[in-house]
């Protein structure tokens, strides 16, 4: 399927599923979220990575116009759907403040869902948040847990969190996001190990000497 969608592009990865709140203060930004929450409909959010509008992004739902101040300003409460691909964006869009993009959605496989390997990337963040004393509840059983839902937990860069979205397979998501622990955290547990040695330094140490005779 093609269609015309409003766009809202900001220099963030959102993933299906995913709750985001919004400030609402630009003319253009304000039109497009009261259209949208006056005839239901959604808008999308690409990615803006090098000041540069990605080709993926994700689809959004409005869930709440939180409050709205005098000035028109709004916090609103919005809801990751699906990943889009831009086709062509339409800078100009007759009689809006706002741009929009033709769109298509390609699809997304959620079924090779790949329970051992999320168990191997759920224990390799746990060892991660652990390193860094950070607490994260996931608010979901292990079991339920998907790529999407520990994408923005897992020490990954805009452009990383960005890869991760453009995977449409749910195996490659948890794959992606193994190796990426596997990267990080060697480099975590040396530098708590680098802390240590740092804060070791100028203490009086209790150390036994060698022993020549053993």
């Amino acid at each position: 399927m093609t269609n015309f969608v409003p766009i809202f592009p900001l220099s963030i990865v959102v993933y299906p599923g995913e709750s985001l709140n919004l400030h609402i203060f630009e003319p253009r930004y304000k039109q497009l979220i009261n259209e949208c929450y006056t005839d239901k409909k959604p808008f999308g959010i690409p990615t803006v990575i090098n000041d540069k509008v990605s080709e993926m992004g994700t689809l959004m739902n409005i869930d709440e116009i939180v409050s709205t101040s005098e000035n028109g300003e709004m916090d609103i409460k919005t809801k990751g759907d699906s990943v889009f691909r831009i086709l062509e964006v339409i800078k100009r869009v007759p009689d809006k403040l706002y741009s929009g993009a033709i769109v298509n959605y390609p699809e997304n496989v959620t079924d090779t869902y790949n329970r051992e390997l999320i168990q191997k990337v759920l224990n390799a963040l746990r060892q991660l948040h652990k390193l860094l004393k950070i607490e994260k509840d996931f608010k979901k059983p292990d079991e339920e847990i998907n790529a999407y839902d520990i994408g923005h937990h897992s020490g990954l860069s805009l452009e990383e969190e960005y890869g991760l979205l453009c995977l449409l397979r749910e195996d490659q998501r948890q794959e992606y996001l193994k190796r990426h622990l596997a990267k990080v955290l060697p480099v975590i547990a040396e530098m708590e190990t680098l802390k240590k040695r740092v804060k070791l330094n100028g203490h009086f140490k209790n150390l036994s000497s060698f022993d020549f005779e053993h």
